[in-house]
């Protein structure tokens, strides 16, 4: 039973992550983007500020450095994807964004074997596809924004992963989170977006209360607990999960359709993404026995899933 309850929690860390996308479109407009993202990433800031209590006197220098660097990168994700949301679909931001998974190990260090390139192609292809659903024509901008958006999560956490001295995970995620904060409010009080978000309505407060605590605080949190009780292999698939997620709470909630070539878009980038972690597990496990230095870098990465997302 406690197996089944860590796959549980998985599971609804992916569902939960790929909800995101459909909250975002609700919530954000394209030209209150920095006030709404300086809404939810403050608030998610007091609210996992308060969850850590006297832990904040224990954040050591290493973890302001390596936060503050990572909450740069984490705010060009942020911003990118959420313009990218707001002129796209979600079940098609969903998905687009799994060129994560094909994109890291390609910019890892050497190790990445051939036959990963087979499955990359076909996530590729896929989202090719997939933006040409309403006929064959130039990806839209809201793909376009959305693609690179995945690029640079990929960097982001081909950084974290190189980046010794992080000892708290969940104190690096909070100078991550203020770091954004406080790169998206700059902007916004200078184009004036701080009235837009003021006059949002309770139903995009709501939403925006969701993506700061749900899909930020909490899934974080639930992340760090189950991953320590599961498999890197089997956290990997479960969490894989999150396109799935995006495109059923897209089309059950707010009425979102793809036609045959999206479909058949959407079903090769399942398929790859899948076939890639497949590749990179069995490909982990031959892999030499790393030295006591290496497995705690390692453990460090795992403990957070093989991937960081607070923007989540």
């Amino acid at each position: 039973m406690s197996r089944y309850r860590v796959d549980l929690a998985l599971l609804a860390v992916a569902a939960v992550w790929g909800s995101s996308y459909l909250a975002i479109k609700e919530s954000a407009a394209p030209t209150g983007v920095f006030g709404f993202l300086a809404a939810r990433f403050t608030l998610a800031t007091v609210v996992l500020a308060v969850l850590m209590g006297r832990r904040l006197r224990r954040i050591t220098r290493a973890e302001l450095t390596s936060g503050s660097f990572f909450g740069v990168i984490l705010t060009v994700i942020c911003i990118t994807e959420t313009y990218g949301v707001t002129q796209t679909s979600a079940s098609n931001a969903g998905l687009i964004m799994a060129l994560t998974v094909v994109v890291t190990p390609l910019l890892a260090r050497g190790g990445t074997p051939a036959l990963f390139y087979v499955p990359a192609a076909m996530v590729v292809l896929g989202c090719v596809l997939l933006t040409q659903s309403g006929g064959f024509a130039a990806p839209g901008s809201g793909d376009a924004l959305i693609a690179l958006a995945a690029v640079v999560r990929a960097l982001h956490i081909t950084v974290m992963a190189r980046r010794p001295g992080i000892v708290d995970p969940v104190a690096v995620t909070l100078v991550q989170l203020c770091t954004v904060s406080v790169l998206t409010a700059v902007p916004a009080a200078v184009l004036g977006q701080t009235d837009a978000v003021v006059d949002m309505s309770l139903r995009q407060w709501a939403l925006t209360g969701y993506l700061a605590i749900a899909c930020t605080v909490f899934a974080f949190g639930l992340q760090i607990w189950a991953v320590r009780r599961s498999t890197p292999a089997r956290v990997a698939l479960l969490l894989g999960t999150e396109p799935v997620w995006a495109v059923l709470i897209a089309i059950s909630l707010a009425g979102e359709s793809l036609a045959v070539i999206g479909l058949l878009g959407a079903a090769m980038v399942l398929t790859g993404t899948q076939w890639g972690r497949a590749v990179e597990a069995r490909t982990a496990e031959r892999a030499p026995a790393p030295s006591r230095a290496d497995a705690g870098a390692r453990r460090r990465v795992l403990s957070r899933g093989g991937r960081w997302r607070s923007c989540r």
